[in-house]
């Protein structure tokens, strides 16, 4: 049964009587218990079925990522750019620029990079991620380019499993957000490219589990350090000590939430609106345990002792791994604008101290950064973000029609292709599920549902920002399993809606609706992984005229 993990609200603040009245509890053990179970609720036990039901979901998705991987035979939609660039980090270490029509060569094994630096927008560890497959399986076929690819696809099924099994305390409901991401077709079909966007959606994920044990984790401390003052202080609270509460340590989760974070931005830039917004996140769920726990200067305390630590955490640290992404091309010294430091002496007292390599890699940015914002040539599948929510114009990444029995068409006519199409039960069910946790987050104030709509925002609103620029569909994968995740809790109010005896009924219909998208991603699945099929049948499958 779904249940919330804290037993009080998250926004309003408590009354001075009930947030104070653990503290008149005996100076004994179970002082920082009886806070904890107010900061936590009682403990989740999953059992052997937690790890069970996550692996089993786990196993289905890479079933479906990994069969038939190197098919087709080609590089597809911008695998044009990201394979070719993973592969001349792989030989020099950076980007290096190809001759035009260079596809086919390419994936016939004679692959002939120039000697000349390409200039690329962004940053190198996605393309870093594609090159370790193709280290390991070869850059000649398509499960060279595209294995890291479904590995990310594959494990973000299993973190999107665990991390709903503890956010709701629910094995059940675990197991239905790992099987509705691993059958989700956009989710699919972005595990089985070589593109950059399924790693930056699976370092995001890493980062909100990471930033969820440390929600727990610091809690915990919370609770120990408030409940031993109580308790060398005779059972009295120290008023000092209430003032702004403990300094809650070491926090090694933050740290690695951080580490992804930084990650995250090092795939792709849009990273940095994930970044604020957990980062953000997490200093005002501190702020809400200190209040709970009855600090009176809970807001100040949560800047002055969590939030400028938080911001080292996950900034600093984010900052030194983004860096770190950039290796290549700074201890090379081929890489594009590497050397421009050299032609440009600093001007600035402040730029005599930042190392030449840095300041190249600085204009670097600059200059990307000018190519982002003005970017806004043409494109058949370009999508606007007023119709990511709707699907109103998912990419086609490959398409091949066959007439007259050609290819071992079984008919007149037969078309393959790879469609970025959703699937449309699971996505507008979650654009629905959003619009939901709006008002269970005013309402309830479920401090679950204003954490999933925080990331949903950071990877859906930040694109408002440049209505000019030419955008795809496939950007919402950075937030396709806080969709699943929203999905799964409008489901779990659904369970414990109405009467218990009317329970039963209310799990029976989230079976349904369960059942419901599997079959339509039975459906829609030749048009995901590019399998031939009649012309007719694939039109079927289209069914609104953008969709194509």
């Amino acid at each position: 049964m779904l249940q919330s993990t804290s037993t009080v609200p998250t926004v309003q603040p408590a009354p001075p009587a009930r947030s104070t009245r653990w503290l008149s509890a005996p100076a004994d053990a179970s002082t920082d218990t009886a806070l904890r179970l107010r900061l936590l609720g009682e403990r989740f036990h999953p059992g052997h079925w937690g790890w069970i039901v996550p692996l089993a979901v786990t196993v289905l998705a890479g079933l479906l990522r990994f069969l038939h991987l190197d098919h087709p035979h080609q590089l597809i939609f911008d695998e044009t750019y990201y394979v070719k660039d993973a592969f001349t980090l792989l030989q020099s270490g950076v980007e290096m620029n190809w001759p035009e029509d260079h596809n086919e060569q390419f994936v016939a094994g004679d692959p002939q990079p120039q000697d000349t630096a390409e200039y690329v927008v962004h940053p190198p560890l996605g393309k870093w991620l594609i090159a370790l497959g193709m280290a390991v399986f070869g850059a000649d076929h398509g499960t060279g380019w595209r294995f890291s690819a479904a590995v990310a696809g594959t494990l973000s099924v299993l973190l999107t499993a665990l991390i709903a099994q503890r956010l709701f305390r629910s094995v059940f409901l675990g197991g239905i957000a790992g099987l509705l991401l691993a059958v989700e077709g956009h989710h699919l079909v972005m595990s089985r490219t070589g593109l950059l966007d399924i790693f930056l959606s699976f370092f995001v994920l890493a980062a909100f589990g990471a930033l969820l044990l440390d929600r727990v984790d610091g809690r915990r401390q919370l609770a120990r350090r408030l409940g031993a003052a109580v308790a060398r202080n005779g059972g009295a609270p120290p008023p000092s000590l209430m003032r702004y509460g403990p300094w809650l340590g070491w926090r090694p989760w933050r740290l690695v939430a951080g580490l992804l974070l930084g990650a995250a931005c090092g795939v792709k830039l849009s990273g940095l609106a994930f970044m604020a917004v957990l980062g953000l996140m997490t200093v005002l769920w501190d702020m809400n345990a200190r209040r709970v726990a009855g600090v009176r200067n809970w807001l100040r305390a949560g800047v002055t002792h969590d939030g400028l630590y938080a911001f080292v955490a996950v900034v600093g640290v984010g900052a030194l791994t983004y860096l770190a992404t950039w290796t290549g091309w700074l201890v090379t010294g081929h890489g594009y604008n590497r050397q421009w430091h050299e032609t440009h002496p600093p001007e600035a007292w402040w730029q005599h101290l930042v190392p030449g390599p840095l300041r190249s890699l600085a204009d670097y940015h600059r200059q990307s950064t000018q190519f982002h914002e003005g970017l806004a040539s043409g494109h058949d599948y370009a999508s606007s973000p007023w119709t990511w929510p709707f699907m109103g114009r998912p990419t086609s990444f490959y398409y091949e029609g066959y007439d007259d029995g050609a290819g071992g068409c079984p008919v007149d006519t037969c078309s393959a292709a790879i469609t970025d199409l959703a699937n449309p039960v699971i996505w507008w069910a979650g654009t629905l599920a959003v619009l939901a946790l709006v008002l269970i987050w005013l309402g309830r104030r479920d401090w679950r549902a204003g954490a999933i709509l925080g990331v949903y925002a950071a990877g859906q609103l930040v694109w408002f920002l440049w209505p000019e620029r030419t955008m795809f569909f496939f950007y919402t994968i950075a937030y396709t399993p806080f969709l699943i995740l929203a999905i799964t809790l409008c489901l779990g109010y659904l369970m414990r809606f109405g009467r218990p005896a009317n329970r039963r009924r209310n799990t029976v219909l989230v079976l349904a609706f369960v059942a419901l998208a599997v079959a339509v991603s039975a459906f829609f699945m030749p048009v995901w992984t590019g399998e031939m099929i009649p012309y007719e049948q694939w039109r079927a499958r289209m069914w609104m005229s953008s969709w194509i």
